[in-house]
């Protein structure tokens, strides 16, 4: 029921891959496997950066949470 509220009122972007029910790490694994065989292919140098922000929710404030959700029009109950 969450989650069909908050895809209503806030979409989620196509590329995003955390949190989602999706192929997860296998898909993001084939992906990059692809981007780096490209840029081999290409002769160009490729960057690559992870990052994982721990407790990313625990540090935000829930009321600022909230208030978000309630300005996107998601029904408090």
């Amino acid at each position: 029921i969450l989650s069909a509220r908050l895809a209503k009122a806030c979409p989620i972007n196509p590329r995003q891959r955390g949190f989602i029910r999706a192929a997860g790490c296998s898909e993001n694994l084939k992906l990059l496997q692809l981007l780096i065989q490209k840029a081999k292919r290409e002769h160009r140098e490729m960057g690559v950066v992870f990052v994982d922000i721990a407790k990313a929710f625990d540090t935000m404030s829930h009321q600022h949470i909230l208030m978000g959700l309630k300005q996107k029009g998601v029904d408090p109950h």
